[in-house]
């Protein structure tokens, strides 16, 4: 099974986007899928954001993709993670293109 990471706009968002990422997250489970949600990462919402960003790094790297959420262009953090991500040869995918269990990862 494959683990997904989230990654999309959170700073300056109402709720920090964080209602945008638990859908996806619960889409993506119903689908089958194992998703590391920095949503639901144990620091607060207002922690620093090099903090979050540590933590979210933590988390993307137990994972073999990373799929985006709309607007993850304009985000600082999710530019970071997707570069990251493609520099360590990991899937990286739109989330909304993931519609069944495995496919297109």
């Amino acid at each position: 099974m494959q683990r997904i990471y989230l990654s999309g706009p959170m700073t300056g968002l109402p709720d920090y986007n964080y209602p945008a990422f638990n859908a996806e997250a619960a889409r993506l489970r119903a689908l089958g899928y194992t998703v590391e949600n920095p949503a639901e990462n144990p620091l607060p919402a207002d922690a620093p954001w090099h903090m979050c960003m540590r933590d979210a790094i933590r988390q993307m790297l137990t994972c073999d993709t990373v799929a985006f959420l709309p607007g993850w262009q304009t985000s600082s953090g999710a530019n970071v993670e997707i570069e990251l991500a493609t520099h360590l040869k990991m899937a990286v995918i739109q989330a909304s293109g993931i519609v069944s269990p495995q496919e297109g990862l």
